[in-house]
This record gives C-alpha cells, structure tokens and sequence, in this order.
C-alpha cells in the first residue's frame, strides 16, 4: 500500500530518545537490567517498565501515551533520563580533549554555556550526538546518550590517556547523579517556586548550580528534547526521590516515559541517535550542519573535518527530511518513493501526531526531493500497523 507524504521541513536539531529495536517489555529470561534512583519511585506511581539500552525504564505511567504528551504540550512533564552518560572532562586541557573529539567549538563557549555537538569519526560520520557545558567551576560538563555509553566512554577515555601520555593536564570522572527532566511551558513556572535564582535569567542552553527544593548541588540546565521550554537537572542520588516527590506536588507536572519522550521529539523533528543519525550519516547529510563551529570549520581540525567541510559548499547526494501524511501511520524503514513509484529513500522515524492529529515521520531522501511541499510516498505494509 502507498501513501502520499508531504516533505514539511529540512530538519536540523537534536535528538534523542528510545530505538524500538532498544526498548522491549521485561520478562525473567533477559539480562540483569541497571536501575535508576527512581526504580522504586517509578513503580509505586504505576509505571510500566521496559528495557531500554540496558536500564529498566517506564515507558508510560497510568495516563495514556497521547494524554501524557498532550499534557508536556500543554503543562508540564517529569522524565527520568538518569540512564544518561553524565561526565566531567577536568585539567587545563580540557578543551583541547573535547575538540579532539567533536565538531562545535567548545573553546568560544562562556561561562555555564552549553552546546549541542556531534562526536564524528574519520570518515565524517557521527558517532553520538552530546550536550558539552564550559562550567564555571573550572570543568566541561558532557551529556551523552544511554545507547551509546560505553562507546562513548571508551572513545573520551582513550583520548583522554592519549592526551596525559603527551604531559597534557586532562581527566576524566564519571558522574553518577540522578537527571531528571521538566519539560513543558510551565516548567520554568513549576521550578521557580523551589529555587532561590531568578529562572529568567538562566536562558536556553546555560546552567547554574542552585539548591532545588531543598536538595543541594543541583546542576540546572535550560535544555531538552520536547521542543517545549524546560530544564534537565542533575541531582546527587541520595536527593532524587525528594525532588521529583517535589515536583509532582505542583497540579501542572505529570510523569511522563519513553512513549512520549519519542512522540513529542518526533513532532519537534528532534534527532534519535542509531535511527536518525549513526556512524554512516556525516551532520551535513542528517541537517545538522549548524553544529559545525565556524573557527572549527576554516580550520578543519575535528575527526572527519575532509569530508564534512566539502560537502557544506558541495552537494550530498541525501538530506534528513521531515514528512506528513493523512491515514495509515509511516514507520521506520519503510521505502519513500517518487510518485512515478521509484524508491529513493528510507523512512527512519515515524509515528502518530497527538498534537497535529496527523502522521509524522521522518527520512533521507536526495537533495531534488527535499524542497518543503515536495510530494512524495510511502509503501506501507498492506496489512494492520501497530
């Protein structure tokens, strides 16, 4: 069955939420699954758990999917996102480490200034897509995805070695903070009445250390995957449950889990690392292009830097798109065709629109196709979708 599509956007920002083929119901038979401070917490208010990248993780709560992401829409949402790689990159060198691995330019980032950044390979493809933060305590705050932990790790850590065997002042800790997620256009609202700093002065992409409803040493960070306003907080463990027990006081925060946090990254045509965006993709390709620091790219000193800098004044042969249909929802995979019925791409990500009450999806298609208004289709499975 074919469907007719629409190509609405050229899609360039971030990010991430769960792989299908990452996120399954629990059963016995499958591995020890890490936990969360909020285990517990997440049963006792009903949460369905699910394994997702080797956590145990709810994918929604009582409410259903669509009336949890209507609510983030509308109020507010809390999410658990503890599964998260959080680390501190320290030493004078610390830049120089991170620049090593990314495209963006760290070095022009100010005090608690954060940025969306891409860690790339030689042959220009990306390795994980990460928040870096230039902390005013003196160290590089990095958030990178549950997915790709040890990957990432692995790679921060070797270079890091790399980098102190050449006499270079750098390290490296693992933070093991809770983070939690306020998403919504009353988060700031919600988080202001448990802080002492004034919200509106910590706007998108900066951070500050504040108490937050009494629990000291909270990192807060203007960000998020929702395309709504919100913060992600970086809370030590042993205050975890008394802040999110907090929040939730407040008649505007619902729990929300992975089934929304997809569905409203989607309609936000936010990237998901593995689907959207892999090793295979250079930022060029997958429209993400606006990470590519302006010093970094005249001096073409980041992994790849030869074949991604070409290609921003050459022509890719592909480009993340974002689609809309009527009917039968699109899925990953599924073949986008031209309408004389040729297949020229691939479906990556896709999925009802709560808010739109329309299909949304999106894929790679070449450059002729990508213009918005563009019509195209959609083969999609002649039987039911799920």
């Amino acid at each position: 069955m074919q469907r007719a599509v629409s190509v609405v956007a050229r899609l360039g920002f971030r990010l991430q939420a769960f792989p299908p083929a990452l996120c399954r119901p629990l059963s016995c038979a499958q591995e020890v699954l890490r936990r969360t401070p909020l285990y517990d917490f997440h049963l006792a208010h009903g949460g369905k758990m699910v394994a997702f990248a080797g956590w145990s993780l709810p994918v929604q709560y009582r409410d259903s999917h669509t009336d949890s992401h209507l609510h983030t829409r509308q109020h507010c949402s809390l999410f658990d996102v503890s599964h998260m790689l959080q680390t501190k990159i320290l030493g004078s060198d610390r830049v120089k480490l991170m620049e090593s691995l990314v495209v963006g330019d760290i070095a022009e980032l100010g005090p608690n200034q954060g940025t969306l950044s891409l860690f790339t390979n030689e042959a220009g493809g990306i390795l994980d897509d990460l928040i870096v933060t230039n902390t005013s305590e003196g160290h590089l705050y990095v958030v990178s995805n549950a997915g790709c932990w040890e990957k990432d790790l692995a790679l921060m850590q070797d270079n890091v070695r790399e980098l102190q065997n050449q006499g270079r002042d750098v390290g490296l800790e693992v933070l093991d903070n809770a983070l939690l997620a306020l998403q919504g256009p009353t988060a700031a609202q919600v988080l202001q009445a448990g802080v002492a700093d004034d919200l509106r002065k910590l706007p998108f992409m900066t951070s500050a250390v504040m108490e937050v409803f009494g629990v000291s040493g909270c990192r807060v960070t203007r960000c998020g995957y929702t395309g709504e306003d919100g913060v992600e907080i970086s809370v030590p463990v042993a205050g975890a449950v008394h802040l999110a027990t907090a929040l939730l006081k407040n008649p505007e925060v619902k729990l929300a889990g992975l089934a929304a946090r997809d569905s409203l990254r989607l309609e936000a045509g936010l990237c998901l690392y593995g689907n959207d965006i892999d090793e295979h993709t250079t930022p060029v390709e997958g429209s993400l292009s606006w990470t590519l620091g302006k010093r970094r790219r005249a001096a073409m000193d980041f992994p790849g830097a030869k074949v991604i800098v070409p290609q921003l004044k050459g022509k890719v042969q592909r480009r993340r798109v974002g689609l809309m249909c009527e009917g039968a929802p699109m899925r990953a995979h599924s073949p986008i065709l031209n309408m004389e019925g040729t297949k020229i791409g691939t479906v990556t990500s896709g999925c009802p629109s709560p808010s739109l009450k329309k299909n949304v999806a999106m894929g790679y298609v070449p450059c002729e196709y990508s213009r918005p208004g563009t019509m195209l289709l959609v083969e999609l499975p002649s039987g039911p979708c799920f």
